[in-house]
């Protein structure tokens, strides 16, 4: 496709100069919603239309997705008593329910989709919390993929909803008091405006929520995430996070010497700089995962009651190590298995090694490591669920590259229990752990996956798809990804590199990817493709990239840095005009990870690789597809609108420049019919563009 086949796109003579630096900003004008904008959008519309209809692998794809995502996934049970609750998407749904098993066997107890009758089809149950008899669920409910729902309270005995809507609420977490009158949940200000400040209210089931109780962080930033928990029915604890801050507050309030709507809270003393996830035991003891002098994590303990005294120094006396920071892997989180009958709990702790998980059970008393959890293989571990006395028993999740999410029950050293949904794409690819050598001899972790033939290597060079996140702490583990099996199974090499800015290897790995050091994760990611190239698993003619959100501005970023390495680009809502990300979306949050043009050293940081501002006419450029969700609340859709008509006016080339708005969806698709066409969509351009499938 040539540039004089592209809808026509103005330059603008629009520029910025911030501190004394010009920076041009030529297609200002698709910011907005105006005129030109929406014509320029419905020919996009027409031309990506025309490019997938007439794409022969695209109905391949749609199909093995499908496929792939047909079996289902259940979460972790949660328990109340002897009925356990969780989420189940069953085989051909499009959205989970809220599902409840007993003696007389499962049946559902909360479905979205019937929440508000037909109209209410494409609703997701975003978050749930069981009141402790398990005869309320406070519950989050959204539509169209917006992740800005409502909090209702559902009895689940009569099924009615007796409380709610209540708004101003994205993923709140809910804690019960024990009598099940009230809880705690975030939510923004009464005005429930967009740039209210959130902040922890007290509930009472069935009283109008504008007579609510704020009982934290009233008047705080309005950048600021609170989490809040109660445990025991006593110790209620709350986090606060500044944006994506690497660092958190954490406080605590005894409500046996304090009212629920007039806690007294005390600060859990976290070093200066370092993140903090504390949970309670029954006897009063904290248990502290930080980084604080561990930055892979540790866990400490400390009794409650000394709180507030000079002795709960972060580092002081009052403390002693549980689990001590392991050099070669790190905490991801815990859970505390305890009952009545027990004087300290054990804990059950999730480590990271070599981008993969592990579990060790540990003494809480003694700090002695008591078992190794055997786990099917290299994969992920989410989802950890306890059971009221159960001391010794735990639900997680289980999944790797070839498992969907699978249920394992812990239940000591000599039983181990879990269904199977390894999928058969099992026996046709091999999945390699492998490493190599980043430009500053860094050495980074990386997946393989590829038919079974290369069970010991490369065979011959393939098309490969490469992908990475590298930001905001977030480890990339195996979990099961149909796309990357879809790709495999049609003949292709895909592959996934654990670059810095993630949180693999802990805290220090995250901030050498951030911030000014933001560069060394685009380094690495080049290294990778320098890497599969160099080992014979593909070429640079034949390397596709694929990366959404974060991972889409590190897709952009590598064909405007290295376009001589990659064929071709899905960046799925991405940022990549750097100069004004702050303005828009969730940017003001962001802060903390990428800098602030505000800061004029930090702005030159996000000048040094601004995908949209080193775009370069007349310059050849890999194909790219822009993907953005019509209702994403995060990215907003300027990014790859700007982005995909520079690129559009630059390119010399053959490649192809597509911009495709994915409607009925927000920051990611949240039902299986969105997912198999976003997937068919990318997965067919990358196939025609990197030569794995022809297009007709």
């Amino acid at each position: 496709m040539s540039a004089r086949a592209y809808p026509p796109a103005r330059r603008g003579e629009d520029s910025d100069v911030v501190h004394g630096r010009v920076i041009p900003d030529p297609y200002r004008w698709l910011e907005g919603d105006g005129a030109e904008s929406r014509r320029w959008l419905r020919a996009q519309h027409e031309l990506t239309e025309e490019y997938l209809r007439s794409s022969r692998p695209r109905p391949f794809f749609a199909e093995r997705l499908d496929r792939l995502m047909a079996p289902g996934t259940d979460s972790a049970p949660v328990w109340r008593g002897t009925r356990a609750y969780f989420l189940s998407r069953r085989p051909g749904q499009e959205h989970a329910a809220l599902y409840c098993r007993d003696a007389d066997g499962e049946r559902v107890v909360l479905d979205p989709a019937r929440l508000g009758g037909p109209g209410n089809a494409g609703a997701t149950l975003d978050s749930w919390s069981l009141s402790p008899t398990g005869r309320l669920l406070a519950c989050q409910v959204s539509r169209d993929g917006t992740e800005q729902g409502v909090l209702l309270v559902a009895d689940l005995v009569s099924g009615e909803i007796v409380d709610g809507p209540i708004g101003g609420v994205r993923y709140p977490t809910v804690a019960w008091l024990p009598n099940e009158s009230a809880f705690f949940y975030v939510r923004r200000g009464l005005d429930e405006s967009p740039g209210a400040v959130r902040s922890v209210w007290l509930h009472r089931v069935g009283h109008d929520a504008r007579k609510d109780t704020p009982v934290f962080g009233l008047g705080g930033d309005a950048r600021t995430s609170h989490r809040v928990a109660l445990y025991h029915g006593r110790w209620l604890v709350v986090s606060a996070r500044v944006g994506t801050a690497p660092w958190n507050t954490l406080h605590l309030a005894d409500l046996a010497v304090s009212p629920p709507d007039e806690p007294r809270f005390l600060p859990i003393p976290l070093a200066p700089g370092a993140l903090g996830f504390a949970r309670v035991s029954r006897t009063g003891e904290i248990y502290l995962h930080t980084t604080g002098a561990a930055p892979r994590g540790r866990i400490r303990a400390m009794a409650a009651r000394n709180l507030g005294t000079t002795a709960a120094q972060w580092d002081g006396r009052s403390w002693r190590d549980v689990v001590p920071e392991d050099p070669d892997a790190a905490i991801s989180g815990f859970s505390l298995l305890e009952d009545d009958r027990t004087d300290a709990p054990r804990l059950f702790v999730v480590r990271t090694r070599d981008a993969a998980s592990e579990v060790t059970i540990w003494d809480g008393r003694s700090s002695r490591c008591l078992d190794r959890v055997a786990l099917p293989g290299a994969g992920t571990v989410r989802e950890v669920s306890v059971r009221p006395g159960a001391p010794a028993t735990a639900w997680f999740t289980y999944t790797d590259y070839t498992t969907a999410p699978t249920v394992l029950r812990y239940a000591g050293p000599a039983a181990r229990t879990g269904a199977d949904r390894r999928t058969t794409s099992q026996a046709t690819i091999t999945t390699r752990r492998e490493s190599y050598v980043s430009a500053d001899g860094t050495e980074v972790r990386i997946f393989v996956m590829a038919p079974a033939s290369c069970a010991s290597g490369p065979d011959r060079v393939r098309p490969a798809l490469l992908t990475a996140y590298g930001g905001f702490g977030a480890a990339v583990t195996p979990s099961f990804e149909p796309s990357a099996l879809a790709w495999v199974e049609a003949g292709g090499v895909f592959a996934v590199a654990c670059v810095r800015g993630g949180g693999e290897q802990g805290a220090a790995w995250h901030r050498a990817g951030m911030r000014g050091h933001r560069q060394n994760a685009f380094d690495d990611f080049h290294a990778a493709a320098e890497w599969l190239i160099g080992r014979g698993w593909t070429s640079g003619d034949r390397l596709g990239v694929i990366g959404a959100s974060n991972a889409g501005l590190l897709a952009a970023v590598a064909v405007t840095q290295r376009r001589e390495l990659y064929r071709a680009a899905v960046c799925i809502a991405p940022l990549a005009d750097m100069a004004r990300y702050e303005r828009f979306g969730m940017g003001p949050a962001w802060r903390f990870e990428y800098g602030s043009v505000d800061v004029p050293a930090e702005l030159d940081w996000l000048m040094a690789y601004s995908p949209y501002h080193h775009v370069v006419p007349g310059e050849t450029y890999p194909s790219c597809m822009f993907v953005v969700f019509e209702h994403d609340t995060r990215v907003d859709h300027l990014h790859a609108r700007k982005m995909a008509a520079a690129l559009q006016h630059a390119a010399t080339g053959p490649g192809t420049v597509l911009f495709h708005v994915a409607g009925g969806l927000g920051h990611q698709p949240r039902s299986r019919g969105k997912g198999v066409a976003v997937g068919a969509d990318a997965l067919a351009f990358l196939a025609v563009e990197t030569g794995l499938m022809r297009s007709r």
